[in-house]
């Protein structure tokens, strides 16, 4: 949540934690508008071309399981290792960030696997990530000011939109046991912070989303999401969101795993996972060098791509089979042709039959949603992310969706982290956003016979009652300015108050126990033992709006306050 601690510092950072590349930028208070991005991610080996404003969302931990670095010098030590049979013990972990997606039982022991399909629990990386990129943040910083201490940055998180509470927390908690204070921590939503940054772009750009009124749509597809928002600009400039976030798990990476699964099938899936054990160097540059070709493919264009093919690769697949690679092409009847002894030309179908599956569902989501009501003035939607540079994905969704008009700003791919240092800059630019879920909380009322069906009461204390009734607090698809705080009132029956707290997707659901009701926290209160309970007066507060979900109950007799504990994390210390 915002504060004064974030307020008083001298700048603002900005992490974006994705699920294949991270990375972040800054900008002081005295000129918000200078955002400076890291300059000087690079990649060694035989991409030693690639210089990147990102890097691989990679971690490599030492055999006794201490960090020992991140991103590409992570995955180019690895490699290093492997290739003097060094690696044994060492663990390389890569696009971990997905646990968190749609994951209904995430708790903190949610575990992955590293590239030799170990298991390991996500918390820690996620922290040694984070932790990682503030003190590689922290260095830049002071090369640039004299003086500057951890105690001056405000931090902002990105995540997307389309998370669930639950998630977020986890992001919270990562960044929090890596050392940043909570005080001086804001978590931003992926598509708004591209939203913001439009604003700041050319006059093309500026006015399609900027005149008051205007309605559009955010569109920012990255490695493992595709992430939309939908906002109006209001006449003082900020923005309001128009309709909930949606999306699904439509990035870049689905592309890259079809590619691997054709190489899976070319040239076995035996020699494929020996490459990664014995020849990690040659894996990543066939990793690395399709990421570049997936980027530029453009169907206009690009009548097939060329791959290099590694030497190590067909040796490999020669001691595994005793079938040539031309007898493995010819029996996977795709278009494809062997150039020389270490090229692969592949037709510009195959590549498009790569991009189908994700694209299809992001253009159908997006039509469903054009279709509504509430959206028939959305003229404009804004293309952002790493796969949303894609001119393949840019060119089909003109094609398909032509009745509105799409933008692409430039460095589309920075667009979420250069927003993201704008909003902590100025966190109310988003003044009121569309709730996803009903939220309340599950009560004892008295029994009407009105209302209640006779089988739901219960004889209490000399009167009849109604057990799990959902005392609503906010209904899915109300419009919450920002911090807007429900309140309501009741009183203690014991020395301990446990306030259940409940979601669902119904507006005006009357049971807790209705089907789709979901249990998300508790909340645990000491109440006073030496004032009679009928005395004491209990506040149960729900703080919406903002980017993160906020509930708490206060006993307004002794001044205590405490907050809800998500049902997941409630077992872990």
């Amino acid at each position: 949540m915002a504060s004064n601690a974030q307020n008083k510092t001298l700048l603002v950072a900005a992490f974006d934690f994705g699920t294949t590349y991270s990375g972040y930028a800054f900008s002081f208070r005295d000129d918000p508008k200078k955002i400076q991005t890291n300059q000087n991610w690079y990649a060694g080996g035989g991409s030693s071309k690639l210089v990147s404003l990102k890097t691989p969302t990679s971690v490599l931990l030492k055999p006794k399981g201490q960090f020992d670095s991140f991103g590409f010098e992570a995955e180019d030590k690895y490699a290093d290792l492997a290739e003097d049979d060094e690696h044994h013990g060492w663990r390389l972990f890569r696009r971990f960030k997905m646990v968190l997606h749609s994951n209904e039982h995430l708790t903190k022991e949610v575990t992955v696997e590293d590239i030799c399909g170990k298991q390991m629990k996500a918390f820690p990386l996620f922290v040694l990530s984070i932790h990682f990129m503030r003190e590689h943040l922290l260095d830049a910083v002071k090369k640039q000011k004299i003086g500057i201490e951890e105690t001056d940055i405000s931090y902002v998180l990105t995540v997307p939109a389309i998370w669930e509470d639950n998630a977020k927390r986890f992001m919270r908690d990562a960044a929090v046991a890596a050392g940043i204070d909570p005080n001086r921590l804001k978590l931003a939503l992926e598509p708004e912070c591209a939203s913001i940054w439009c604003e700041t772009l050319g006059m093309d750009i500026k006015g399609a989303v900027s005149i008051p009124g205007a309605q559009y749509m955010v569109v920012d597809l990255g490695g493992g999401t595709a992430d939309i928002s939908v906002h109006e600009r209001k006449p003082d400039g900020n923005l309001k969101e128009i309709h909930k976030a949606s999306g699904g798990p439509w990035g870049g990476i689905f592309v890259d795993e079809n590619y691997m699964k054709m190489l899976g099938c070319l040239f076995g899936e035996r020699a494929l996972i020996e490459l990664q054990s014995t020849e990690m160097g040659d894996y990543f540059d066939i990793t690395r060098e399709f990421e570049h070709k997936k980027r530029s493919f453009d169907s206009v264009k690009t009548k097939h791509i060329i791959v290099r093919l590694s030497a190590s690769l067909c040796n490999l697949a020669k001691e595994h089979s005793k079938q040539s690679i031309e007898e493995r092409i010819a029996a996977l009847e795709i278009s494809m042709t062997l150039k020389g002894q270490d090229k692969l030309k592949i037709d510009g179908a195959v590549i498009q039959s790569w991009f189908k599956s994700p694209i299809d569902m992001l253009i159908q989501h997006i039509r469903s949603l054009l279709a509504e009501a509430k959206m028939k003035r959305v003229q404009t939607i804004v293309l952002v992310g790493g796969f949303g540079e894609s001119p393949y994905v840019q060119e089909r969704m003109r094609n398909e969706i032509p009745a509105v008009r799409m933008i692409v700003p430039e460095d589309a791919g920075l667009a979420v982290i250069k927003g993201a240092v704008r909003f902590g800059h100025n966190p109310a630019i988003v003044s009121s956003r569309i709730m996803k879920y009903t939220y309340g909380t599950k009560v004892l009322v008295e029994f009407d016979e009105k209302k209640h069906p006779g089988d739901k009461k219960v004889w209490k204390n000399g009167e009849w009652w109604v057990p799990n009734c959902f005392k609503v607090y906010s209904r899915e698809n109300d419009k919450v300015g920002v911090d807007v705080q429900v309140t309501k009132m009741g009183t203690p029956y014991s020395k301990v108050s446990l306030t259940p707290v409940y979601r669902t997707i119904q507006e005006n659901p009357e049971y807790v126990t209705d089907p789709g009701c979901e249990l998300i926290g508790t909340i645990r209160l000491e109440n006073s033992i030496d004032i009679p309970f009928e005395e004491q007066d209990i506040e149960d507060t729900f703080v919406f709006g903002d980017t993160e979900l906020l509930v708490k109950t206060k006993n307004m007799a002794t001044g205590k306050e405490v907050f809800m504990t998500f049902e997941c994390f409630k077992y872990i210390v």
